[in-house]
């Protein structure tokens, strides 16, 4: 366990806390799965797994948010990775919710629950007015978890070199 290392976020069963230097082997093991990679153009081998890790940590540096380690609160295992990056889409910067679950622990709601609490920050603590996810046409579960975000599919854009999905959703109106 990472004594002293801060939660950001927490849920009933979740926290989110920051990742290090330290969790490379589960970031490493996450995205070497050929299922949680499925959609994704490859899997990721260590050294770009690692320079990932590195990207996330220049985000907290740069943002003060970016990818976190998500664990249970009950058991501190790693579960998986979700949070909030600001990523260039079509030329505007737009702060999307990533969510990246270990395979063993699929099926649980763990997606959802942690990026509902990622959105929630997104809104307040953060203020930012909408939030995006970019999604494979073909990844449906990907798609369900943004639709049970409230998101809802805006158009097709070209990320990376690819076809996504820009899923969108606004923070609610203060009335």
């Amino acid at each position: 366990m990472h004594m002293g290392m801060g939660i950001i976020l927490e849920t009933s069963r979740l926290a989110l806390r920051e990742l290090t230097l330290d969790d490379l082997d589960f970031v490493a093991e996450v995205f070497a799965d050929p299922e949680v990679m499925r959609f994704h153009p490859k899997r990721f081998d260590r050294q770009e797994s690692e320079a990932w890790l590195d990207r996330q940590l220049r985000r907290y540096r740069t943002h003060g948010h970016g990818i976190w380690l998500v664990t249970g609160r009950a058991d501190p295992r790693p579960i998986g990775l979700v949070g909030l990056m600001l990523q260039e889409v079509e030329g505007t910067w737009e702060p999307e919710i990533g969510y990246f679950i270990h395979r063993p622990y699929w099926r649980r709601g763990y997606a959802t629950e942690a990026a509902l609490a990622v959105r929630a920050y997104a809104f307040g603590p953060l203020g930012k007015r909408r939030v995006i996810s970019l999604i494979m046409p073909p990844n449906t579960p990907s798609q369900g978890v943004a639709r049970k975000l409230g998101m809802r599919p805006e158009r097709e854009v070209q990320f990376r070199g690819f076809t996504h999905v820009l899923f969108a959703v606004e923070a609610p109106s203060e009335r």
